[in-house]
C-alpha cells in the first residue's frame, strides 16, 4: 500500500493547470492515507512543493496524541529554496490523529514526488507487565497506560531490537582471532564475602566474553565466609587465566584493589565490582578501541543496573567525556579501563578515599593524562547489581562514598590550582557541585538587552536585574532597534536619569546578530552577556555564577537555566542534531525534575547554549567575530557557539544561574510566509555549514533520540556497527 495526500479541509481542486490544489484560507489541510503505518517508526518523507505564493511556506505536521492538535505537537518541515522537502520524523506511538498543512496563507500549489520510506523497525505498542520493583518516585506506573515516551524507553524491547544478536557471536570470534594485535586486559576484581550466587556470575561474565585475552585478578580481603575461597578456588583451578591472592588481614577496598593489581601482567586493567557483571562483548569492544587508539589511557562505557532477578534496566547512556559534568557526577565509572603503567606510575588506588576510590582514580587519570587520552564507547557493556547494599540502589546505601568524592574533587582542584570550594549539589544528593571563587576584583561585565518598544518586559528586565543581582561589575546597554510608542521612550528617560542602563538607538532592519554585534564587538568590557528583553532574574547570584565559570580556562560561552513563567523548562543547554538542527534539553520538564542522570541539576558541557542568556569572554566574541549576520534570527546562537567550540573553548550550561523567559513575547513566532520562508533559509545555511557534526554532538549520546528534547531512546541508535 502506498501513501498517498488527500484534501481534508480548506483545499480544493485548482482551477489552474499549472497547480493540483487552491488553498481557500491561510489554513489547508491535507490528509496522509495509510498514515497509521508511520506511528512509531522513523520515516523519511519527501516531497516537492510549488506554489504560486513566493517565498515558500514550509510544511507542518500536526499529530494528536489525545489532547488535540497545538503547537506541542508540531512538526516544522525544512522547505529547500526549490521547494523540495526530504526530512527524516518520527510520531509518537499513541498518535491518534495526523495532518500536514502544505500552506499558512491562500494559494495555488501543488506536492510532486510525495513519498514516504519507512526506516526503522516497528517497536510494537506494548503495555508493561507490572514489575517487582517500582519506582519511588511513580507509585502508579505499575498501573497506568503507558505514554508515548513510556514506550520510547522501553528498554527490554530497545535491546532486542538494537544489541548484536548472539547468533552472530560465533562470526564475531571468527574475526577476532585474525586480529594482528589482542592486547592483554587485566580484571580487577576485589572480593570480600561475597555471596556466592554473584560471585559466580561476575566471574562468569568474563569467562563468557568473545574476547579471549585476559586475565582475572581476584585478590580476597580476608573474608570469613568460607564459600568465597572455595567458589574462587574452584574457577581458578579450571582456567589458569584466573590468578588469585588471599589477603590475611581486611584492609578495605584499595588495599584490595591494589592487591589485586600487583597480579596483573596486561597493558590495561579493567575494574569489576564481585557482584556485577560484564556484556559478552565487553573486552571485545575496549580492545578494538585501544588497537585503533594508541594514546588512548583510560576508556570508559556505558552501563545499566541488572537486577537479583537478572533484568536489565536504567541504561546510562553517557556523552563523550565532559569535563563540567564528570565534576559533577563521576560519569566514567563503569566500565572503567586503565592504561597498567600510568595506574602504577600514579599509585594505585588511595586508601583514604575509600568509596570513591575510583573516581579519585580517574581524576588523577585526568590530571596525568589529559582529556584526548580519554575514550568513551556509546554501548552499554557493564551491568551493575541491584540489592539492598548496593550503591546502584541509591545513594544512600554508602553516605561515606559521598564523602570521599569531595574529598577527591577538592584534591583535583588543588592540583590544578583552582580557587574553588566543593560542597554538595542543591538538590542532587550524592553528586557534587563545584564554586568557583571570583577574584578581589570582579571583571567587568556588558549586558546587552536589544528590543523593540515591549516597555513591560524591558522595565522588569532591566529592574529584575538591578534589584536582585548580587555580582557589581555590570552595566547594561540597551538596543533601541525602531521603538516608536511613547511609553517605551519614557521608560529610556527613567532609565537614564536613575543611571541604570544606556539606551543606543539603531533604526537598521532587524537582524538579531547585526544589533548585537554592533556592541559586543565594540565593547571595552572583560565579558559580554547576551540577553533578550523578555528575561526576568530569579537567581541573585546568576551572574556571579555564570562570570566564575566562565573564568575557567577553555571556557567559551556559558548559558543558564532558563524556565518558563509556569515553571517548566525552556533552557537547559542546547543539543545539536534534535529536529534537524537543535533543541533544548529537558524542554518543558517540571522545575523541580531531575533530568537525564540528573543532567538538570549539575553543570555540563554543552555544544551550545541559547543567546536568550549567553555570556562570553569579549575576547573569544572578537576571536569568532561575533555572531553570523547571515543568520539574522534563527541558530545564530547555535553556530556561534560551534565556532567557539572550533576555536578550542568548551560552552558549559549552568543550573545554578536561573532566570524566567517570557519566550518570543516581542517579535512574535514564525508563522507568516516572508519568515518561515528566512527560517527554512537559516535551517540550510546551518546544515550546510556544519554538515554531519550536527548528528554526532559530543555531549549528548548516539543512543538517545533526536527526534525529541526528552532524553528518550533512539530508535535506531547511531552507533556505528562494530568493527570487529
Amino acid at each position: 500500500m502506498k501513501f498517498q495526500l488527500r484534501p481534508l479541509k480548506n483545499v480544493q481542486k485548482a482551477s489552474s493547470a499549472a497547480f493540483q490544489w487552491h488553498a481557500l484560507n491561510n489554513d489547508p489541510q491535507m490528509w496522509i492515507k495509510g498514515w497509521k503505518r508511520m506511528v512509531g517508526r522513523k520515516v523519511r518523507l519527501s516531497f516537492q512543493l510549488q506554489t504560486d505564493k513566493l517565498p515558500t511556506s514550509p510544511c507542518v505536521i500536526y499529530y494528536d496524541v489525545g489532547r488535540g492538535m497545538t503547537e506541542a505537537t508540531t512538526i516544522y518541515l525544512a522547505v529547500g529554496s526549490d521547494g523540495t522537502v526530504n526530512q527524516e520524523l518520527l510520531l509518537p506511538f499513541n498518535t491518534q490523529a495526523l495532518r500536514l498543512d502544505p500552506l499558512a496563507q491562500p494559494g495555488q500549489f501543488s506536492i510532486n514526488n510525495f513519498s514516504i520510506q519507512l526506516l526503522a523497525r516497528e517497536v510494537p505498542f506494548v503495555m508493561h507487565r507490572p514489575r517487582r520493583m517500582v519506582a519511588a518516585h511513580s507509585p502508579h506506573s505499575a498501573a497506568a497506560v503507558p505514554s508515548a515516551a513510556d514506550v520510547r524507553r522501553d528498554y527490554a524491547k530497545w535491546i532486542k531490537s538494537h544489541e548484536p544478536d548472539r547468533s552472530h557471536y560465533a562470526e564475531l570470534r571468527k574475526r577476532i582471532a585474525s586480529w594482528d594485535r589482542k592486547p592483554l586486559i587485566s580484571i580487577l576484581m576485589p572480593t570480600y564475602n561475597t555471596p556466592e550466587r554473584w560471585l559466580r556470575r561476575a566471574i562468569d561474565s568474563v569467562l563468557n566474553q568473545l574476547y579471549d585475552n585476559w586475565e582475572i585478578c581476584i585478590a580476597d580481603d580476608n573474608s570469613s565466609d568460607p564459600s568465597v575461597r572455595k567458589t574462587i578456588d574452584d574457577y581458578s583451578r579450571k582456567d589458569s587465566r584466573i590468578k588469585v591472592a588471599y589477603r590475611t588481614s581486611n584492609g578495605h577496598i584499595s588495599v584490595a584493589s591494589n592487591s589485586a593489581l600487583e597480579l596483573a601482567t596486561g597493558e590495561f586493567v579493567g575494574l569489576l565490582d564481585h557482584d556485577d557483571e560484564l556484556h559478552p562483548l565487553a573486552l571485545s569492544c575496549c580492545a578494538e578501541a585501544i588497537r585503533n587508539n594508541p594514546d588512548v589511557r583510560l576508556i570508559f562505557t556505558d552501563e545499566d543496573k541488572i537486577s537479583i532477578e537478572g533484568v536489565r534496566s536504567a541504561p546510562y547512556f553517557k556523552p563523550d567525556f565532559n569535563y563540567d559534568l564528570f565534576l559533577g557526577q563521576n560519569m566514567i565509572t563503569h566500565f572503567g579501563v586503565y592504561h597498567t603503567e600510568t595506574m602504577r606510575e600514579i599509585g594505585g588506588f588511595r586508601p583514604e578515599f575509600d568509596g570513591s576510590q575510583d573516581y579519585d582514580l580517574a581524576l588523577r587519570f585526568l590530571d596525568r593524562c589529559g582529556e584526548a587520552a580519554i575514550h568513551h564507547i556509546p554501548r552499554v557493556l557493564y551491568h551493575w547489581r541491584i540489592h539492598p547494599q548496593s550503591t546502584a540502589a541509591t545513594h544512600e546505601a554508602k553516605p561515606y562514598a559521598q564523602i570521599a568524592a569531595m574529598r577527591a574533587l577538592d584534591d583535583h582542584l588543588k592540583r590544578r590550582g583552582v580557587n574553588a570550594r566543593v560542597e554538595e549539589a542543591p538538590n542532587a544528593h550524592g553528586y557534587n557541585k563545584v564554586s568557583y571563587e571570583l577574584p578581589d576584583e570582579q571583571p567587568a561585565v556588558e549586558i546587552i538587552i536589544p528590543t523593540r518598544d515591549a516597555a513591560d518586559l524591558v522595565a522588569q528586565c532591566v529592574d529584575s536585574i538591578r534589584k536582585k543581582t548580587t555580582y557589581r561589575n555590570y552595566r547594561i546597554t540597551i538596543i533601541d532597534n525602531g521603538s516608536v510608542k511613547p511609553e517605551t521612550f519614557a521608560l529610556f528617560d527613567r532609565l537614564k536619569e536613575e543611571a541604570a542602563a544606556q539606551v543606543i538607538r539603531d533604526d537598521s532592519p532587524f537582524n538579531y546578530s547585526a544589533i548585537n554585534n554592533r556592541v559586543g564587538l565594540a565593547s571595552t568590557a572583560d565579558f559580554v552577556c547576551l540577553l533578550n528583553n523578555d528575561i526576568e532574574v530569579i537567581t541573585p547570584e546568576w551572574l556571579s555564577e555564570m562570570v566564575s565559570v566562565a573564568l575557567q580556562p577553555g571556557v567559551g560561552c556559558v548559558g543558564a537555566k532558563l524556565l518558563y513563567p509556569n515553571d517548566t523548562i525552556q533552557h537547559a543547554g542546547v543539543i545539536v542534531g534534535v529536529g534537524g538542527v537543535a533543541g533544548h534539553s529537558h524542554k518543558f520538564s517540571a522545575r523541580p525534575e531531575p533530568g537525564y542522570f540528573s543532567r538538570v541539576l549539575l553543570r555540563s558541557s554543552m555544544s551550545a547554549v541559547t543567546a536568550a542568556c549567553l555570556l562570553v569572554r569579549q575576547s573569544i566574541y572578537k576571536e569568532v567575530d561575533g555572531l553570523d549576520e547571515q543568520l539574522q534570527v534563527a541558530f545564530n546562537d547555535v553556530d556561534f557557539c560551534l565556532r567557539v567550540r572550533k576555536a578550542g573553548y568548551r560552552n558549559v550550561w549552568t543550573p545554578y544561574a536561573e532566570l524566567y523567559h517570557h519566550e518570543s513575547a516581542t517579535r512574535g513566532q514564525e508563522d507568516d510566509p516572508v519568515k518561515l520562508a528566512r527560517f527554512n533559509r537559516e535551517i540550510e545555511y546551518v546544515q550546510k555549514r556544519w554538515g554531519d557534526q550536527l548528528k554526532h554532538d559530543p555531549c549528548y549520546s548516539p543512543n538517545l533520540t533526536l527526534e525529541h528534547e526528552d532524553f528518550s531512546y533512539a530508535w535506531p541508535p547511531r552507533v556505528a556497527d562494530l568493527l570487529i
